[in-house]
């Protein structure tokens, strides 16, 4: 312990002696730490080529994966800017966004305090709630996206009547925010009572995929702009990584807060708060939990005034509660189609089409179609061993994008067998009225079955993906 004062020396001591297991457990412990580092580092170099190649195609009109839109991830920034959201995101993570009435729901079962409320989706509903309590209320859309506040989704009432009003008018809305220009519509709001508000925190836990474990971080500049507090002032957000095997001690936390400059009075009911929030996002299988506003009331206690919930979506089998969330969760259409068909899509923002099998040839199909000076529109990857009825759902999908000017399919078939990608191809044509320029490079089993079969159609052929790249450019843009 040398170089410790008494006062640090102690708490680490103690939780070194909780901590301690027998030699074959910490052996057991170590062996699988080092295969799961091993096999998360394999997997993130694979997925790191797919994300450094993810920001080329990204622009300001792209609506790819949606992004947290959380200060949590403007400072960690892990993946790419979204400059139409202005907000970080990864571009190969799946997830699945809880609405703010959910995430309170689930941080109350592991003994997070929240305002009281219910959700309406009518007046009348929002009057009995207001109401209920006592008038003195907060009545908040219900949409995933962020920006609610400055958008007019959030408002307070004094009496239940006017609440009730409002809700009404908000219910059947398109609510518009930096983080989500294209809108969402109001289906549902939350009705809560005030918080009497002192002071102002941010808490989230999240995942930093850079360093493979969960995160915990605190600020005292918590509130509507703690974005900007994370761009201009990175310094006031303190972070705590979490250990996978062991969790966060007790002294983390407590440095934690001292280090934010949180009140004296506020720091014994947030260091509580933070070890059920680090609890609910390991049982959870959450990437993000986070508090914002985190209130402290004049009488000194922490309340959850605000709180958004994001799980892996990999992870919903374990968590059946949800599912009807799950399509919901994609802030943009198209993705939330592609969600309930099972296609692997992507929206990019680009007018080009692009269609293949394997994410890497997608992923090299929109490298050469940027090279050619277009700009791809959506990855979609149709899957091995595609069917005809499968190809044709994912042109379906496609041209539901009434920006896409070309569409280019390149296809190598193993499993996949080109003459079902042509059957679906021309059933396409006919049933979905096809009237954009279409180019194909179908080359592996079954391709001069395919080819026949296309002949006489008006899809164009190209010998290679680079041809058929260039091909596509010019038609689109002619």
């Amino acid at each position: 312990m040398i170089g410790l004062s008494t006062q640090n020396a102690i708490p680490i001591m103690t939780w070194v002696a909780a901590k301690l297991v027998s030699g074959a457990e910490r052996l057991a412990i170590a062996a699988a730490q080092t295969t799961a580092s091993a096999a998360m580092k394999i997997q993130d170099k694979a997925s790191g080529q797919k994300k450094l190649k993810m920001r080329a195609w990204l622009s300001p009109g792209s609506e790819s994966v949606a992004a947290f839109g959380s200060a949590a991830e403007a400072v960690l920034k892990p993946t790419f800017y979204r400059p139409d959201r202005r907000s970080w995101g990864y571009a190969s993570a799946s997830r699945m966004k809880l609405h703010e009435y959910q995430a309170k729901e689930l941080l109350a079962r592991f003994g997070v305090p929240v305002p009281a409320g219910e959700v309406a989706t009518n007046a009348e509903e929002a009057l009995r709630i207001a109401r209920s309590l006592g008038g003195k209320t907060v009545v908040k859309a219900q949409v995933l996206m962020g920006g609610r506040g400055k958008a007019g989704g959030v408002r307070l009432f004094d009496n239940a009547e006017e609440a009730a009003h409002f809700a009404g008018e908000l219910i059947g809305k398109r609510l518009v925010s930096p983080q989500n220009p294209t809108g969402m519509v109001v289906e549902k709001v939350l009705v809560v009572t005030q918080v009497d508000i002192a002071a102002e925190f941010y808490v989230a836990v999240l995942l930093d995929r850079a360093k493979q474990c969960s995160t915990l971080m605190l600020s005292a500049a918590g509130g509507m702009e703690i974005e900007e507090v994370a761009a201009t002032n990175p310094s006031a957000i303190v972070r705590v990584p979490i250990d996978p095997a062991w969790g966060v001690a007790d002294f983390q936390l407590r440095d934690a807060v001292r280090r934010a400059k949180i009140p004296t009075r506020a720091q014994s009911p947030l260091v509580a708060l933070m070890k059920r929030l680090v609890k609910a996002a390991a049982e959870v299988d959450a990437d993000l939990v986070e508090v914002n506003p985190c209130a402290l009331t004049p009488d000194g206690s922490i309340v959850a005034a605000d709180a958004k919930v994001v799980i892996d979506d990999n992870a919903l089998f374990r968590h059946p509660e949800y599912s009807s969330t799950a399509d919901a969760s994609a802030e943009d259409p198209i993705e939330a189609q592609a969600t309930r068909q099972g296609i692997a899509y992507v929206r990019l923002g680009g007018d080009i089409g692009v269609i293949g099998n394997g994410a890497g040839l997608v992923m090299c199909s929109l490298d050469e179609v940027s090279a050619a000076g277009g700009r791809p529109a959506n990855f979609l990857d149709v899957g091995g061993g595609a069917q005809a009825e499968r190809v044709k759902e994912c042109v379906g999908l496609v041209m539901l994008d009434p920006n896409v000017k070309g569409l280019l399919i390149n296809i190598f078939g193993g499993i996949t067998r080109c003459d079902e990608v042509a059957r679906g191809l021309l059933q396409a044509f006919d049933e979905l009225n096809v009237r954009i320029p279409v180019v194909a490079r179908i080359e592996g089993t079954a391709a001069e079955e395919g080819r026949k079969l296309l002949e006489g159609s008006r899809l164009v052929a190209a010998e290679t993906m680079q041809e058929a790249a260039r091909k596509i450019v010019e038609l689109a843009y002619a």
